[in-house]
Parts: structure tokens; sequence; C-alpha cells
């Protein structure tokens, strides 16, 4: 048995993958993590540019839809729906299997959506009604005009996969924002039972940015606290989701068959060389949650990471942390902020980006 099947059979943390290519459902690889024991699959606009960028596994397909008139767009999003549609039927034994708690495939909103709640509402309604399949997570950011974006999907039944998550504040008003929705949703006769979703905390890049700020203080006490915010924000994280999915409110809905909203750990692959590769894997191992790493880190997991629940071992230190933290003059509010319109402009930008080289992909291809 992988070490990845033991961090679910052992733990019931889910380990799903950070990525999605065509090739990869093509030649057997994506059906090989599978049977490793990954359980779920996480797309975004960066990976899906780096997919449709790099060779040809979608030149003919291309080259077809542009023949057939299709615009770019257009275009992109017909591949996009296939690979999604084909990465879904590759893992919905998975979600059989788990009684619909894995098994899931992330498809995420157009990075323009960010800040348009009504154009995310249709877009992730629309998403859900052409790709009819129970295996579906549609992504929709944390952002403040996401949030009712989320409540609305949650109300109507839908599996969401909110993303870009980068502090405590704004997490908790996404658990609101579940809470509520699938109260309006069984208030309105549905049936909770079949609703799934989960929260997804942008992890590394936490440290990256507290780390730029804490060495820019450069006091001997800032820089004693690089590498831990990132850590202790997750494990703070973990004890919020367990405070708040228990009690009267949630027996309620628990009582209806309701599913807890997991969190995600996404961006756990490390991008400071100093530290462990597998750091955000080790410390955030815990039962109701779901680590989405890239092959890279997954290997290196298999090889190297330790299997152990870690999630709530040091919850004072971490709440230690974000005090010294503050005192030494980090605004964390402020680095959530930061990280999430750099997230933002991160994936519009992958997405221009991608734009461009399948126009001069098509030109090639005349």
């Amino acid at each position: 048995m992988s070490k990845l099947q033991d961090l679910w059979d052992k733990q019931r943390q889910s380990p799903w993958l950070d990525n999605l290519r065509r090739d990869w459902i093509q030649d057997g690889t994506l059906q090989s993590w599978i049977d490793r024991g990954v359980r779920g699959v996480t797309s975004n606009p960066s990976i899906f540019q780096k997919a449709m960028t790099v060779g040809d596994a979608y030149d003919d397909e291309l080259a077809a839809l542009v023949g057939g008139g299709a615009s770019v767009d257009d275009a992109y999003w017909a591949m996009v729906d296939r690979d999604i549609r084909d990465a879904l039927r590759l893992l919905r034994p998975v979600h059989d299997a788990s009684n619909g708690l894995d098994g899931f495939v992330s498809l995420e909103l157009a990075p323009e959506m960010a800040r348009d709640t009504a154009a995310s509402i249709a877009a992730a309604r629309q998403f859900h009604v052409d790709i009819d399949e129970p295996n579906l997570y549609v992504k929709i950011p944390a952002t403040a005009e996401g949030v009712p974006a989320i409540r609305q999907m949650v109300a109507e039944g839908r599996n969401i996969n909110i993303t870009l998550i980068f502090g405590l504040p704004r997490y908790a008003e996404v658990i609101e924002a579940y809470l509520s929705g699938l109260e309006d949703f069984v208030a309105g006769g549905g049936d909770p039972a079949g609703v799934h979703g989960v929260a997804s905390f942008f992890i590394s890049r936490v440290d990256t940015e507290v780390d730029r700020r804490l060495e820019a203080i450069g006091s001997d006490e800032a820089l004693a606290l690089r590498g831990k915010a990132a850590v202790a924000q997750g494990k703070l994280a973990y004890q919020l989701f367990r405070e708040t999915f228990t009690g009267a409110r949630w027996d309620v809905l628990a009582g209806r068959g309701a599913n807890r909203q997991r969190p995600l750990w996404a961006s756990t692959s490390t991008k400071n060389p100093a530290y462990s590769k597998t750091l955000y894997v080790d410390t955030l191992i815990g039962p109701d949650t779901v680590n989405t790493l890239p092959e890279g880190t997954l290997d290196e997991f298999e090889r190297s990471g330790t299997l152990a629940r870690t999630i709530d071992e040091g919850v004072d230190e971490a709440q230690q942390v974000f005090d010294d933290l503050a005192r030494v003059g980090v605004d964390l509010d402020d680095v959530a902020r930061t990280l999430e319109d750099e997230g933002v402009a991160s994936f519009a930008k992958a997405f221009e980006e991608l734009r461009t080289n399948l126009e001069g992909k098509i030109s090639k291809l005349r």
C-alpha cells in the first residue's frame, strides 16, 4: 500500500493531484495516480495555460475547433470541457466508493469574474448544467464578491470548491456562506446529503509574503518567525472548522444528512528551498481535510514524508506565532488582502497569456 493510500486509510486526509493534462489522461498517467491513492484533481487557469501551450496534445482539436469557426475563448472552453469530462470519468469510481466524499475534479471560473457576483453565479450554474456530473466541483474565489455567489450556489444544491483563501476572517465568511446556503437549500425542500464543499487555503504563499515582510523588518525576533505563519494559520483554520461544524446549528443540518465543508490545503509545494519539500504536507495532516499537491510534492511525500496526525498539534504555539507576528509589526489581514489581489491577478495573467499562446498556435496551424 502506498503512503498516499495510507494518508486516507489511516489519517482520513484526502490527497488530491493539483494538475490536469490531456496527455496524462490519454497515456494512463492520471489513472496511475488514482491507483497510487490520489482521490481528486484540481485545475486552474495557470494549470491549463501550461498544459495547452507546451507540446502538441491539443493541436488537432484546436485546429478543428478554429476551422469550424470557434473563437479562441470558445476553443479554450471546449478543450477544457473535454479534459474535465474525461477526468470526471476516471475519478467517478472513487466518488462512488467514497459515497460522494471524494473523486472530484475542480473547474475554475474565468478569472475576470472574481469581482463580479452576478457573473460568477451565472457561470457556476451554467458549468453545473453543462457538465451534469455529481463529482464536478466548480471553483469560486473567496473574494468579497465571491462569497455571496458561494452561498447562492450552495442554496441551489451545487458542489463548490472555494479557492484563494488567505486569512481566517475570510474563511469564517466562507463557512457562513456554506452553512447559510445549506439552510436555504433545506428550507426550499432540498436534500443536503448530496451537497459537498471544500474551502481551499493557499498555504505556501502566506509564508512567502510574511517572510518578505519579516526580512524587511530585520530584527532577530522577526527573522526567527520566518516559515511559521502558513502552518500556524492552517492549524488555527482547522480549529475554526472543528468549532463551527459542531453545536446546535450544525446538528440540525447534520441530522438532515449534511456534509461538512472540508478544509483543503492548496499551494502546498514549498517555494523556499531552505524549507522541507514536504513542510506543508507533514504538518497539516488530519481527518476531514484535503491536501491538493503537484506531482513533484506527491512523489516527495511518498519518498520522505511523515505520516502522522499533526493538524491539531501545537495549536497554542500556532496562536503564539500569530501574536508574535502582530507584535513585530506584521498585519496578517493586510497579508491576506495582498495575496488575494495577487492571486486574482496571477490567474488573470495566466489566462491572457494562454489566449496569446493559443492565437500563436492557431497561426502556425493554419
